[in-house]
């Protein structure tokens, strides 16, 4: 009876799992606020804060994928207040998020970008307001952004364009936030806020560069296990990409990003690379990032940290 009973249960569980597929949240991120540059106010604010962004960002089921519990994307908010009067906050936001490589322990960095612009009011106790076709604040505007951005680009790194419909989502939000007067989200504001981020994954100038992620990842990183040549190979493929963006978009904050994402892993993967191979790369990358020769002279010399 017993075991009639258990594989009832299990054939109950499976079907219910099929009608009710798991539609897990998405994100699994780490948020913190460091006020430590604040002076002579209540800190409370701050831990209050922290925990109402960790919970609008962590909770909220922010798209239809299918995602388990076990395939959260893992990303970090890391705030640093700098000034904190009449509810007003202003400071940076550091953006990081990775993703796991195939058949490995190993997880790679897919956006690690710094938002110097982050300015906005907080009282402490006050909810976070979830809209899609409304600016309930400029916070709520900051953080609806990120989430859509880290989607899009986990996306595009697992399937060509996969992204497509998060940086749709992510315009949204511009295009709303820049009828205020808020700053971070101008046009030709500066090169870096969070109008030149989105167009450098949207304009045709730049968005060869959502190519590159999945020919970097996909086709690179998670065939590695299988053949470290064959992945080299399609990483290489992938920064005469940059190259060519370089050449026309000077100035995209796309160069700058794929910098603080990737340098250091770049140092890693050419270690066992033929010496052609590295010698390519070193030429594709110093035409790119002329300062950083140190670890362009590592991958040029194939040597590991």
């Amino acid at each position: 009876m017993t075991s009639i009973r258990l594989i009832l249960t299990i054939t109950i569980a499976v079907a219910t799992a099929l009608i009710h597929p798991v539609r897990a949240q998405e994100l699994n991120c780490q948020v913190q606020v460091d006020y430590s540059q604040v002076q002579g106010t209540n800190t409370s604010v701050f831990t209050t804060l922290e925990n109402a962004i960790s919970e609008y960002v962590n909770t909220r089921k922010w798209s239809n994928a299918q995602i388990a519990a076990n395939e959260k994307i893992d990303c970090r908010m890391f705030f640093t207040i700098k000034s904190y009067e009449d509810a007003k906050l202003s400071g940076e936001l550091q953006i990081q998020s990775s993703r796991p490589v195939y058949n490995s322990t190993y997880t790679t960095t897919l956006l690690n970008f710094k938002d110097t612009k982050i300015e906005f009011e907080y009282l402490e106790g006050q909810p976070l307001i979830f809209s899609e076709n409304s600016m309930e604040s400029n916070l709520t505007a900051i953080l609806n952004f990120y989430v859509y951005l880290i989607l899009a680009i986990d996306f595009d790194s697992f399937s060509d364009r996969g992204g497509n419909g998060f940086y749709d989502q992510a315009k949204n939000v511009v295009q709303m936030a820049q009828s205020t007067n808020e700053s971070g989200w101008r046009a030709f504001e500066d090169t870096k806020n969070r109008s030149a981020v989105l167009n450098a994954y949207t304009e045709p100038s730049t968005i060869q560069y959502r190519d590159l992620l999945y020919q970097y990842h996909r086709n690179g990183l998670d065939e590695m296990s299988i053949s470290p040549d064959k992945g080299r190979a399609a990483i290489t493929a992938s920064l005469e990409t940059l190259a060519k963006i370089a050449e026309v978009a000077p100035m995209s904050v796309t160069l700058s990003m794929f910098k603080d994402a990737k340098l250091d892993e770049l140092v890693n993967v050419y270690t066992k690379g033929s010496q052609e191979e590295r010698t390519r790369v070193y030429e594709l990358l110093y035409k790119i990032y002329p300062t950083e020769t140190t670890r362009l002279d590592m991958i040029k010399k194939g040597v590991n940290k």
